[in-house]
């Protein structure tokens, strides 16, 4: 539960992000001025540090899931000191991976958008930015299923207890779930992502942003419906607050 809490931090902060920039859009839009205000470059910066983190959450469920059914005597890799480490140390690397692209100023405003981003085009920063915060996460995850897909054959050729096997069957399904929920963001952040690689070879469209914005809203709701049918414990508790 504490890393399903993480997830949905993760999401409110950068659902919350997304609104100041969308009201901010809209009130300039209505207005027909085009500037920057004084939070424009840190809801920048604070839109890809959300974005990372709400990536880098479920690598940690899915590292724990990993870790409980090819490690599990290893009780203190499963306790809930170890798991707010791990939320913590990605944390601390979303918010110190991107600042120096703050202050160096690679984020900057643009007009067209009305946002402050990284600006779409062949550079050290974009291919940066998208490692740290979209590539690596993602791998960390296939990875992760593919090894625990490949420890699951190797258990059903050996003689195994039934608990153990049934116990690891039911944690891979858990990280099937979890690649669900990426495999949804992949398909609905792949408008953002055909940008950038556009921009390497040619120039993104003029309004790239507002039309990966609708994708990037889509997708987050979609995400959180998914993770809240997925997640048991989380249903029932908010079912029985609703009925009260």
């Amino acid at each position: 539960m504490m890393l399903i809490a993480n997830s949905c931090l993760t999401a409110f902060i950068f659902g919350s992000d997304m609104l100041g920039t969308a009201i901010f859009m809209l009130q300039n839009d209505l207005k027909q001025i085009f500037y920057q205000d004084f939070f424009c470059i840190f809801r920048g910066y604070v839109g890809y540090v959300s974005a990372t983190l709400f990536n880098f959450s479920f690598a940690l469920q899915a590292i724990y899931r990993y870790i409980i059914v090819v490690y599990p005597n290893r009780l203190f890799c499963q306790s809930a000191r170890f798991q707010g480490l791990l939320i913590c140390l990605t944390w601390i690397f979303g918010i110190v991976y991107f600042i120096a692209l703050m202050f160096i100023g690679e984020i900057i405003y643009n007009a067209d958008n009305q946002i402050c981003q990284l600006p779409l085009q062949l550079s050290f920063s974009i291919i940066y930015a998208m490692c740290g915060g979209y590539i690596i996460p993602i791998l960390m995850i296939m990875f992760i299923y593919l090894r625990l897909v490949r420890y699951m054959k190797k258990m059903s050729k050996r003689v195994t207890p039934v608990n153990i096997l049934s116990r690891a069957k039911r944690e891979l399904k858990m990280v099937q779930r979890t690649v669900i929920l990426i495999t949804i963001l992949i398909i609905l952040a792949f408008p953002y992502i055909l940008f950038i690689f556009m921009s390497f070879f040619n120039s993104a469209p003029k309004y790239h942003f507002r039309i990966a914005d609708v994708f990037a809203d889509a997708s987050l709701v979609l995400v959180m419906i998914i993770l809240f049918q997925f997640t048991e414990p989380l249903k029932t508790s908010m079912m029985k607050r609703i009925k009260v």
